[in-house]
């Protein structure tokens, strides 16, 4: 038995998601004829109460096209040095829309409305003019964790204040949802745009929705176009991301339990030094000084677990809809007699 928690991107669709694949409704999108991609863009756009939607290959593109809408070249984004927006998506800020970045600390990967105000640039021809500002929730390097609703409120409303395009990665949006039981449609109204993922912990895939008002996704939909993201019959795909919608979203708190289930038996083994909160499906973990990262991901190879060396003394499981309470129990024995 092979146990893959490096990621939750590693899930296969479930034989009901392939069925509605299957069955599903297609045309040309860039004609704006897939039905099947119109109901997943109005389904989401509703669901996070957003005037319109624009169906994206990943999180990735979502994102760089709603930074390359809400900024020009030259000016700056505000975010967490840890973002996957600026650390994982391969300098394309920078490359994509010749944007600058303003990079802050914080704990856990998370900033505040203070380190915010603290850094939006004044009129200052020698200074980028600060355009935007991206938060990421839940937050991937920070362990799953999940921002405060009256924080982002407040971030929210300074960047009001400021004339400040406020963009939200969603990658986990429905992991965090779960634990603080805020509707789609109260975290929406918080965003200028909002970044949703399928393809993560609701198990399609591909896919990811940019969403917005009607004016940004008109936008948006022409430099997806230019960035290589328009797609024909991609109602298949659309059906996965509708299908894990409608049946995914519930069973996100089976894994976060699961992955609250690992870190305890973690913070009994000798060889570890510290764990990261739990909250959601997202589980760091630091291995004592004497032994290394990559050397505990390779001895769980052995025995057919899969995880990832976050650097040299962190490693990341992600718990997702492949991974079974047998799957739990034969981890825990893994972690049991490691080291």
């Amino acid at each position: 038995m092979i146990i893959d928690l490096r990621s939750d991107t590693v899930t296969l669709p479930t034989q009901a998601m392939l069925e509605a694949m299957h069955s599903a409704k297609v045309g040309d999108d860039v004609f704006g004829e897939d039905p099947t991609v119109n109901a997943l863009e109005e389904k989401s756009a509703a669901l996070f109460g957003k005037e319109a939607g624009l169906f994206c290959p990943s999180g990735t593109m979502s994102n760089q096209i709603a930074a390359r809408v809400h900024a020009r070249h030259g000016e700056e984004v505000i975010l967490h040095k840890l973002s996957h927006l600026y650390y994982y998506e391969a300098g394309g800020l920078m490359s994509n829309s010749g944007l600058s970045v303003c990079l802050l600390d914080g704990a856990r990967g998370m900033i505040t409305a203070q380190d915010v105000a603290d850094h939006i640039n004044p009129d200052d021809l020698h200074r980028p003019r600060t355009a935007m500002v991206a938060v990421e929730n839940t937050m991937n390097k920070g362990g799953g964790a999940v921002y405060d609703n009256p924080e982002l409120a407040r971030m929210a409303e300074l960047c009001r204040d400021h004339n400040l395009k406020f963009h939200l990665d969603g990658a986990r949006i429905f992991n965090a949802l779960a634990v603080t039981k805020q509707s789609p449609a109260a975290c929406g109204g918080m965003f200028d745009s909002l970044s949703v993922c399928f393809s993560k912990g609701l198990g399609a895939p591909v896919g990811s929705v940019l969403l917005g008002d009607a004016q940004f996704i008109r936008q948006a939909r022409r430099v997806r176009k230019v960035f290589g993201g328009a797609m024909r019959q991609a109602g298949y795909l659309a059906a996965a991301c509708i299908y894990a919608l409608d049946n995914h979203v519930t069973r996100l708190e089976e894994d976060h339990a699961r992955a609250a289930a690992m870190g305890q038996e973690l913070e009994r083994l000798s060889w570890v030094d510290e764990v990261m909160p739990v909250e959601t499906n997202i589980l760091i973990f630091k291995v004592k000084p004497s032994i290394t990262a990559s050397a505990v991901v390779h001895e769980f190879d052995k025995f057919g677990l899969k995880a990832i060396a976050f650097d040299k003394q962190s490693i990341r499981f992600v718990t997702h809809l492949g991974f079974t309470d047998e799957m739990l129990d034969r981890t825990i024995g893994i972690l049991k007699k490691s080291f």
